[in-house]
């Protein structure tokens, strides 16, 4: 009960302090924008590279992948696949690495609690 009534009150000087509320979501944003997170799929054939924004930067293909992509249609729903599931790695990697980043910033501000409910957003 009264870490409860604690974190309430954290909330509310945060919540007087508004500037430092905004610098803290300009910093995680910032670091989110910087942060490169790389997933990958069939053993590393295919690599997706995401900011922790989720925005795609690069997406490679190794040579074993290019080189059947003209094949036949087989070939290419693989490639498509392998594509697929290496950016979806990658966004799970960005979204663990945004909650991180969340909590790093709770903490900072007295506030951890809200660090699970404000990184379940991302979830």
């Amino acid at each position: 009960m009264f870490d409860s009534l604690k974190s309430m009150g954290a909330v509310a000087n945060l919540l007087k302090n508004k500037e430092q509320l905004v610098e803290a979501g300009k910093r995680v944003q910032d670091k989110l924008e910087a942060l490169r997170v790389e997933g990958e799929a069939g053993g590393g054939a295919v690599r997706a590279t995401l900011t922790g924004k989720m925005k795609v930067v690069s997406i490679d293909m190794g040579g074993a992948v290019t080189s059947g992509l003209g094949a036949d249609d087989a070939s290419r729903a693989m490639a498509q696949d392998l594509i697929v599931e290496a950016v979806n790695d990658a966004m799970t990697k960005a979204q663990h690495a945004a909650q991180d980043a969340i909590a790093e910033e709770a903490r900072a501000l007295g506030v951890p609690e809200l660090a699970d409910k404000l990184g379940g957003l991302l979830a």
